[in-house]
């Protein structure tokens, strides 16, 4: 029998091999730095917060270790000042949470950051959650990292797609090296940066992502940060049902939280005074609420690890949860500096927690676990008011390290996914691109064979796969690229 003959290799496939080699070691050189960048930011936050509050207050856990008094309320506020007169005078790309802004570069900049943003974003982060600013670490790192690749891209003059995925890098380094979570982190670059499923873009990202979690483990455990007394209950149908209607319920949450934070900044931008001035007001409601529940205070990672082992019951949980939404939403929706993911885990979890506890007073034949309740709120209000749903419950499952709480949550991630896309048409990340006019992809669909020969199938191969002899390998990769970008535009 006559053997088929082989198919012949393109001449740009090799050289797209070749790239994508180069972009992965580049990529991995990325997350030494962001994991660096990360580490340091840390140990900032840390002494800013022993130095504000005299050693009086845990700035990382999120809990006072001596007795607050009436002039830290004015910690925050000092602290924000510090940062408006940074962005005034150093670059406004350090406002906000920085992943909408990350977003925005990639759709709008050809992924080409600022190399200000690279030392400012960490600093004026450092110095906001260090002062008591209600955030979490994690968004100002992914712009960190995320800057640090596009950097690292326009220094090696790398085309668009290739700065795009050295920021996706750098972003997925910075979130593993924060909490230790390499898959969710690759997840979380392709539903939220990349915008795309390419292996040519996957697999630097994904060695990045392992890189950061190998040096993380040089200076931390592999524990899971949000560690939980261990889940041995195999959760029943009727628990199950629970929890899927106790993520719907999230889901509505996602969305009022999302709504309120743009009124909120809706509100600061009708302000008479100028933008320069707006978080150091939105940090007097935040030392105010401080003094009282300084739980709200900081980071807060123990809250959270409090929550989901269930030492915080009852009407502790319910105010700590409000009052942690009213402070980060003023503080946010003020221009600030910081992230919104553990914000948002500590007010979900609480909600979760509530919801759970009540499940077992009125209806206690079904069988639902608080902590498993807990768990699931905590990812199904990122799974609502960000959209990135495997983001989120491989995320809550390599945080914790409980199998068990995997269906549920895959249940209870989904229901607040579909609430919050039949409630919202944006998230919490792209309503400000939307604002600005910034079109978000959300769905990503593979060109039809029909819309292939619509517009002459062959003679975009030919033009794309075939060279002259006599081009040498530098003009043939740069003809392919050139080729392979109109070719994209045009399926």
């Amino acid at each position: 029998m006559t053997r088929p003959a082989p198919l012949n290799t393109p001449p740009f496939y090799d050289v797209e091999q070749r790239r994508t080699l180069v972009i992965s070691l580049l990529a991995i050189i990325v997350a030494a730095g962001a994991v660096g960048v990360a580490r340091l930011m840390v140990l900032t936050i840390s002494l800013i917060g022993r130095i504000g509050y005299g050693g009086n207050f845990d700035i990382i856990a999120g809990h006072p270790t001596g007795r607050m008094q009436p002039w830290m309320i004015l910690v925050p506020v000092v602290g924000a000042l510090v940062v408006g007169l940074m962005a005034r005078f150093g670059t406004g790309a350090i406002r906000g949470d920085g992943i909408p802004e990350a977003m925005e570069q990639i759709l709008t900049n050809e992924s080409k950051i600022s190399p200000s943003v690279t030392f400012l974003k960490p600093l004026s982060a450092a110095i906001v959650i260090g002062s008591g600013g209600p955030f979490g670490a994690e968004g100002p790192i992914i712009a960190t990292g995320g800057a640090l690749g596009s950097l690292v891209g326009q220094l090696l003059h790398t085309t668009p797609d290739e700065r795009k995925t050295l920021l996706a890098a750098g972003a997925a380094a910075g979130i593993t090296a924060i909490f230790g979570t390499p898959v969710s982190a690759v997840l979380m670059a392709i539903e939220i940066l990349l915008f795309e499923y390419r292996p040519r873009s996957l697999v630097p990202v994904a060695l990045a992502s392992a890189a950061a979690m190998g040096l993380r483990m040089t200076y931390e455990s592999g524990a899971g940060v949000f560690a939980m007394p261990q889940l041995t209950q195999q959760p029943s149908g009727e628990a199950l049902t629970a929890y899927v209607v106790l993520g719907a319920i999230v889901g509505v949450a996602s969305v009022i939280i999302t709504r309120g934070l743009y009124w909120i900044e809706e509100g600061f931008e009708k302000l008479p005074v100028h933008w320069m001035w707006w978080p150091a007001l939105g940090a007097i409601v935040t030392g105010v609420i401080g003094y009282f529940e300084p739980r709200t205070l900081g980071v807060g990672y123990d809250n959270i690890r409090q929550i989901l082992a269930g030492h915080i019951l009852g009407y502790a949980l319910l105010a700590l949860v409000l009052l942690k939404l009213v402070s980060w939403s003023i503080a946010l929706g003020s221009g600030t500096s910081g992230g919104t993911l553990a914000p948002l885990f500590t007010i979900g979890g609480g909600l979760g927690g509530i919801l759970g506890m009540l499940c077992v007073q009125w209806f206690p034949g079904l069988g639902v676990d608080p902590r498993i309740a807990a768990l699931v709120g905590m990812a199904a209000v990122f799974a609502g008011a960000s959209r990135a749903l495997l983001t989120s419950v491989v995320f809550a499952f390599e945080t914790t390290l409980q199998p068990i709480g995997l269906l549920p949550l895959l249940g209870g991630c989904t229901a607040a996914f579909l609430i919050s896309s039949l409630m919202m048409r944006y998230t919490i990340m792209t309503e400000k691109l939307a604002r600005r006019g910034t079109f978000v992809p959300t769905e990503y669909i593979a060109a039809q064979p029909d819309e292939i020969r619509r517009h002459d199938a062959r003679a975009v191969r030919e033009r794309y796969l075939e060279f002259p002899l006599d081009l040498t390998l530098r003009r043939r990769r740069e003809r392919a690229v050139a080729e392979k970008q109109r070719t994209t535009e045009l399926l």
